[in-house]
């Protein structure tokens, strides 16, 4: 906890401290700030068996999440260009089915995007 801070360093600090509040109110201050360090540590103590009580088993599954694969552009890519599912086709639109087969495969950028009326 005190890595980067040294006893002399420790020592004005104290020394500050006593002639800051005074030796009557120094001991009142450390007790306060014992029991106020405890309350937090159980407060995190609790919050840390909360999570682990409602996330449970799932827990090491989102320690080995791969956050990069939720990128916006990665994930539009995947869902929209990705051929692992048929493109749903409006039945009766040729049109529809125009768009639904432009998402499946790469247009010819010298072709104009196609154009659903009842889309606008």
């Amino acid at each position: 906890m005190f890595d980067s801070i040294g006893w002399g360093e420790i020592i004005v600090l104290a020394l500050a401290a006593l002639f800051i509040f005074g030796p009557e109110r120094l001991p009142d201050l450390a007790k306060d700030a014992a029991s106020g360090l405890k309350k937090v540590r159980s407060a995190v103590t609790g919050i840390r068996e909360q999570v682990n009580d409602s996330i449970g088993d799932d827990l090491p599954e989102l320690r080995d999440l791969d956050l990069r694969k939720y990128h916006p552009k990665t994930f539009i890519r995947n869902n929209l260009l990705a051929d692992d599912e048929a493109p749903t086709v409006h039945r009766g639109s040729a049109a529809g089915a125009t768009a639904a087969s432009a998402v499946a495969r790469p247009r010819d950028h010298a072709t104009p995007p196609p154009f659903d009326p009842d889309a606008t």
